[in-house]
Order: C-alpha cells, then sequence, then structure tokens
C-alpha cells in the first residue's frame, strides 16, 4: 500500500503537466511474460478515445492491482501512450524445508498468500512467515522458528524457500483454578478441554499448549456455571511464561462464580397481530421451571417450545427475544413474541467445502430458497450443521438480495481433520481389558461415518465395523449398518461361543425430544461344550441362525447430556423374531431421574427392566440371557448371580435392578483430586424356561456402598467398596472393585 501511495504521487507529477488526449498509439516497453494485449487488457485501454487524467490514473491502479508488476510508469503525449513496466519475478518454486510431514506441507502452502507460479511480492514474506507460527501454535509447537530465503534461477524466476525449525512442543504441564469458584477442581477439569500432559496421554493433542484450546475452556467453564444458576460467572485465563528447556506452560484459569439465581416469574408478550391464546399452553412448561435455579438451557428449551407453537400454528415472519432482569437472588424472564419484517431467502450460497459434497451441508437447512426467511430455522440450521462434528467452524452471514425484502445467506464452514483414533486399556478385579478403536466422521466427503472397533479381555475377542449415513436419501433420517464378530473361550464354564452378527438399523427424532429407532439384525451362533459343561449347555450345542427386527424409543428431557444435575431420560426397545432356529421376544425398559440437592448432593435414580423369552418350545439360548453388569448391581461378579445349572450361571429370563446414587462434590478436600459418591442397589437375575427348580425368583439382591473416582499419577482410577446386604446362596459377591484405564 505505501507503494502504490508513491507511485499515485509520481503519476501526478506526470499527469499535472498532461492535459486531456486521445490515445492513437500504444507503446509498452519492459514487458516479457506478460503479454501487450494482457496489459491492454487488464488496463482496460482503448485507442481512439479521449481520456482524462482521472481515466489515466485508474490505469496505473488497475495495472498495480494484477501484481504482475513492481513498478509502471505512463505517459500520454501527442496521442501517444507509453507504458514502461518492471515486472515481478515469477515463484518457480515454493519449497518447504524443515518439515517431513507432507500433510503440514500441504497446509502451509494452502494458507499462505505466496504461491507457486504466482509474482514474488518480498512485503508478503513477513506476513506467511506469521501464518506458519501460528499454524504450528495451533498444534503445540509455540516456539517454532521460520526464516526465508530466495533463490534466484534468472532475472524472472526464483524460488521461494521457508526453513522452520518447529522446536519442542508445547505441553501443558500443570491446570489450576482460582477465585470464587464454588465448583470442584475435579469436575471442573472435567468440563474443559485442556488436559494435563501425562504418559498415557501421549496422542492427545488436547494436553498441547493451544490457545484456541484456552478461549474454547473458558467458554465451556462459562456455559458450565450458568447451567448451575451463576448467571454473573467470570472466567479469565492466565498462562504462565514458556520455560525454554522443557517447553511446559503452566495454566490457570480464574473465575468469579458469582451469586447463583432462582427464576422467580416467567411472562410473555404477544403482539396483537397474533392469537394469544395460541401460546397459552406455554404456562404450564413455565411453572415447571419457576422456583429452580436459572439456566440458559432452560431458557433454550423454553424458546424451543415457543418455536413448536410457531411451527406446528404455521404462523409466518414471526419474531422473539428474551428479557431478563435481575432482582435480588433472583432473575424474571420475558419472552416478547412480534411480528417481523416479511423477508424471503433469495439465495443460500455455501462456502469452504473443499472435501464434503454441498449436499451434505444443505441436508441439515431448514430453509430453502424462496422460504420465508427466519432466524429461528437458520440458528436450527446452523446447529445441525455443527452436529455433524466434521466442520471446526461454522459461520452464517446474512445480507441484503437484490431488493429490500430478499437475503442472501452466506454459510461459511471450516472443514476438520475427521479421523480418529483412539486406544484404552483397562486393569481390576476382574481381570485385563484392551480395546482400539478407527474412526472417520467424513467418510468421502460424504458426511458418512466409519469406525472398527477391537475389544480384547481374559476370555473374549470382539470386533465390529460399523457404518452410519446421517441423511440417507430414501428416509431422510440416519442409517446405519453393522458387522460384528465376538469370541468367547470359557474353560471354567466348559464352553467356547463364536458369533457373527450383522444389522441395518435408522433413528431419528420422531417428536420433540422423543427419538426413535428401527432395524433387523442377522447372527450366526456356534456352541460348543465340554464335558464339564452344563446339561442347559450340552443341550444347546450346536449352529444357530437368526433374523430379528427391533424398534425402541426415547424420551429425554435431561438438561445436558454429559453430567446431568435435573431431568430425566427413559427409553424401551423390543426385539422380535422374524425367522430363527430358536425364537425368542427381547424387551428392556430404563429410566434415569437427576435432581440437584442444594451445592453438594447431586441425586439420580435408575430403573432396569430387561426380559427375554422363547417363544413355544425354544429354550433361550445362553448368548441371550439377561444378567447384570457391575454397575447396576454393584457388590455382585458380573454373570455370577442367579440360576445356575451345576457349576454354572447360566443367566435368567429377566433381569431387574433399581439404583440410587448421591454423588458428593466437596465431601473430600479438592487436592485429593477425587470425587465420591454413595449407592445403594437392587437387583434381581431370575428365570429358567426349560428348569423352573433352577430359579429363585423371590430372592431379591442389594448392596450399598462408596465409589471413589481418582486421577492418579498413572492416570484415573476407580473404586467401588460394597456391602451385600441380601444375596442368594449361588452368588458370587466382591465387596472390592477397581479399574484402571484411559482412552488416548
Amino acid at each position: 500500500m505505501p507503494k502504490l501511495i508513491l507511485f499515485f504521487f509520481i503519476s501526478s507529477l506526470y499527469f499535472n503537466i498532461l492535459q486531456a488526449d486521445t490515445i492513437k498509439k500504444i507503446e509498452i516497453i519492459g514487458n516479457k511474460r506478460v503479454s501487450a494485449e494482457t496489459i491492454k487488457l487488464y488496463g482496460g485501454i482503448e485507442t481512439n478515445k479521449n481520456y482524462e487524467e482521472q481515466e489515466l490514473n485508474k490505469i496505473l491502479t488497475d495495472l498495480y492491482l494484477t501484481n504482475f508488476f513492481e513498478n509502471v510508469q505512463i505517459n500520454l503525449s501527442n496521442g501517444v501512450l507509453k507504458i514502461n513496466v518492471k515486472e515481478y519475478p515469477v515463484i518457480n518454486n515454493l519449497v518447504i524445508l524443515g518439515e517431513p510431514s507432507q500433510k503440514y506441507k500441504k497446509q502451509i502452502t494452502e494458507l499462505i498468500s505466496s504461491k507457486n507460479k504466482d509474482s514474488f511480492i518480498k512485503s508478503k514474506l513477513a506476513s506467511d512467515v506469521e501464518i506458519i507460527k501460528k499454524l504450528y501454535a495451533s498444534v503445540g509447537y509455540n516456539s517454532a522458528n521460520v526464516t526465508t530465503k530466495v533463490r534466484e534461477i534468472d532475472e524472472n524466476n526464483l524460488d521461494v524457500i521457508f526453513e522452520v525449525d518447529k522446536g519442542k512442543e508445547t505441553t501443558i504441564s500443570k491446570i489450576s483454578f482460582i477465585g470464587d469458584k464454588k465448583i470442584r477442581e475435579k469436575r471442573l477439569r472435567d468440563i474443559i478441554a485442556s488436559e494435563e500432559h501425562k504418559f498415557w496421554k501421549v496422542l492427545s493433542k488436547n494436553s498441547k499448549f493451544n490457545e484456541n484450546l484456552l478461549s474454547l475452556d473458558i467458554r465451556l467453564l462459562e456455559n458450565y456455571y450458568k447451567s448451575l444458576g451463576y448467571y454473573d460467572v467470570k472466567v479469565s485465563s492466565q498462562s504462565a511464561e514458556l520455560k525454554s528447556e522443557s517447553q511446559n506452560v503452566e495454566i490457570t484459569y480464574s473465575i468469579d462464580a458469582g451469586n447463583r439465581y432462582i427464576i422467580q416469574k416467567i411472562s410473555t408478550s404477544v403482539d396483537p397481530v397474533f392469537d394469544k391464546n395460541l401460546f397459552y399452553p406455554l404456562n404450564a412448561k413455565f411453572k415447571k421451571v419457576i422456583g429452580s435455579y436459572y439456566s440458559p438451557f432452560k431458557v433454550k428449551k423454553l424458546l424451543e417450545d415457543i418455536d413448536d407453537v410457531i411451527e406446528k400454528q404455521n404462523l409466518q415472519f414471526v419474531e422473539h427475544n428474551v428479557e431478563e432482569t435481575i432482582e435480588g437472588d433472583s432473575i424474571i424472564i420475558k419472552f416478547n413474541i412480534f411480528e417481523g419484517e416479511k423477508i424471503l431467502v433469495e439465495r443460500i450460497n455455501i462456502l469452504g467445502n473443499n472435501i464434503t459434497n454441498e449436499s451434505v451441508i444443505r441436508g441439515e437447512l431448514l430453509l430453502d430458497e424462496g422460504d420465508p426467511f427466519t432466524d429461528l430455522k437458520l440458528n436450527k440450521s446452523i446447529s445441525n450443521i455443527k452436529s455433524r462434528n466434521i466442520f471446526g467452524s461454522v459461520e452464517q452471514k446474512v445480507t441484503k438480495g437484490s431488493s429490500s425484502d430478499l437475503k442472501v445467506i452466506d454459510i461459511s464452514v471450516e472443514e476438520k481433520p475427521t479421523g480418529e483414533i483412539s486406544a484404552g486399556a483397562g486393569v481390576g478385579t476382574n481381570g485385563g481389558s484392551f480395546a482400539v478403536t478407527v474412526k472417520e466422521n467424513n467418510w468421502l466427503g460424504e458426511g458418512k461415518n466409519v469406525s472398527f472397533d477391537v475389544d480384547v479381555t481374559s476370555e473374549s475377542l470382539r470386533g465390529t465395523l460399523n457404518y452410519t449415513d446421517p441423511n440417507y436419501d430414501l428416509l431422510g433420517n440416519a442409517i446405519s449398518y453393522s458387522l460384528g464378530s465376538t469370541r468367547s473361550d470359557k474353560p471354567d464354564q466348559g464352553y467356547e461361543n463364536t458369533i457373527i452378527n450383522a444389522g441395518v438399523g435408522t433413528s431419528f427424532e420422531q417428536f420433540k425430544n422423543v427419538y426413535a429407532k428401527l432395524g433387523i439384525d442377522a447372527s450366526y451362533d456356534d456352541l460348543r461344550t465340554q464335558e464339564s459343561a452344563s446339561d442347559s449347555l450340552k443341550r444347546q450345542a450346536g449352529d444357530f441362525t437368526e433374523l430379528a427386527g427391533y424398534y425402541g424409543f426415547t424420551y429425554d428431557l435431561r438438561d445436558r447430556s454429559f453430567m446431568p444435575t435435573d431431568g430425566f431420560i427413559a427409553g424401551f426397545d423390543q426385539q422380535l423374531p422374524i425367522y430363527a432356529d430358536k425364537s425368542f421376544l427381547a424387551n428392556t425398559l430404563f429410566l434415569s431421574s437427576y435432581k440437584s440437592v442444594g451445592e453438594n448432593v447431586i441425586g439420580a435414580s435408575k430403573l432396569y427392566l430387561s426380559s427375554v423369552n422363547g417363544l413355544g418350545d425354544d429354550d433361550v439360548r445362553i448368548s441371550k440371557r439377561r444378567n447384570l453388569s457391575s454397575k447396576r448391581l454393584r457388590g455382585f461378579k458380573r454373570g455370577k448371580l442367579g440360576p445356575k445349572d451345576g457349576n454354572d450361571h447360566i443367566g435368567g429370563n429377566y433381569a431387574a435392578a433399581l439404583n440410587f446414587e448421591a454423588n458428593l462434590p466437596k465431601l473430600l478436600p479438592e487436592a485429593t483430586k477425587t470425587d465420591v459418591g454413595l449407592f445403594l442397589d437392587f437387583g434381581n437375575v431370575w428365570g429358567v424356561d426349560y428348569d423352573d427348580s433352577l430359579d429363585d425368583a423371590s430372592k431379591i439382591r442389594s448392596s450399598a456402598g462408596a465409589a471413589a473416582s481418582w486421577m492418579s499419577p498413572i492416570g484415573p482410577m476407580t473404586f467401588i467398596i460394597s456391602t451385600n446386604l441380601s444375596k442368594h446362596a449361588n452368588d458370587e459377591t466382591e465387596s472390592f472393585n477397581f479399574n484402571l484405564g484411559t482412552t488416548f
């Protein structure tokens, strides 16, 4: 830009002595790679046309803007326009040294302004260096050093070389929280994305220092506090100076939680152009929220309820906003519903999708060209796109269309790496385990998900391949395909079991907060028994095939899916036979309810009911029989309670569990990095279709105890101490259970 100003000044010296003249002839000198005709075209120069000083200035400006020329001089005299140019040299080759990864080399060349075969503009190099440094900083290399060299090939060609020394990775050695926190540090660590660097997190990107991640952490913390009623919460971050030797950084988040507010009153103000009685049913929903702690999620849910009324009544051009007034320790909420401008969508532009097909993005839009424009549907559309989890950012821009009643919507996406690999290992009183997952969330740029899981324990090997199309063309809903195999070897029970299964299913939101699923599963079951096996197992030995259909519904009214503090979730699943060597009918019902009791207790109650019954005279296969996991009935070994045939626990036709839990986030000092909870469990496994004598359905098992989660120096550990309040003589119990493991 300074160079342009200088040349405009120089040119004015020419033009001050020139008068308007007609160009009869054009003479161009100094050009070697840019043809004279190209110069005339970019300059918009015509012969036999009278040119004023202003028009000559424009020619000069236009030629500079081509970025072809380092210097341009023009002179019009006696009908001859003389153009003297000095061309920029051309970048023959762009070289990145010091970076072995082709992935990062590609990112660098895409981000910097200097490009192969473009003009070499020296002033761009400084900004290119900063761009490269920022790229490395975003992946944990905050002390990267970048230098540039220019290697001349000839007068008009050269190579530009970027030498990169990315240095050591900057890792997060410690994360601290100070200020009026009100909430335990362990829970805060679960909220944020950043992680302290530990040896078991060697593949975790979140343990690398990244300023963008700090900004995300602040948003996550503030949203969490606000969801608990801390309306005025303020969070800031400070990072310690980098230690040049270790390249470690300590991060401190300063938190001022402020007061906790209760929702005192909720009202609506409806524009007279609308029938206010249409919104009357909302009062019942308001009453459920009044008196509870404020949460932006609750307000958002109520706004969604308002939107539901608008959509059901097919009201057009409706807008709304929220007024929130603080009075003491309370908040008064007022929803204003009014008529907006009558504006239509003229055009929707999708930008930034280099890999992802445009149809993937448009499939999530609730607006189309020609539809009435509403912020509601646009914001929901943006949320839908973000939920695909294949974009780093999604931005919207609304501009005026060809007339005042039309809008043009630009949706800009930034694609992110969508491949994931994770591994986990665990060891506990029930043995060890290892699991690996490989996932791609944007297969072939079509927004489809592909994953492969392997899970190894001391008794089994399981592998599963899953493929999901979130927007299947024929349904408009998600459709999933799966293929899996499980091999179980249990010499203590005298059998080996191999199961191969395949399935296809769909899932979708049937109604607001009601989610449905539907599908078909096919399986091959091969059971091999030894002499020591029970009579029931021997009777089931051999090959079996089945084809079954399933469906299910889930009703989710939790305040959030992660660490809920209020609301409930309920669901029902049923599996029915289509064809089977051994036909059965399976049902599952579950209900979980959450409630905060002050700041110190989060209570939960959970109900689980499951059944499987053979149709006709068929016995239920051992692989289909019901058991309770150690999470549903603590204090008992998995698969080691309920009906027993000989030495073998065979599971039952029915299983039920009732759990009462209380999380006590402030029971132990923060320095212990330990969360403690109390539990009371009830459960039973019963029902033997082929021999009633093996069953004692009346004996309900129960246990009570404490569970602790500790962030140990070698990884996260969970401990469960329990005592059996009631049990059957055949049950196998455990008073202590621990697990150590992580995912990285």
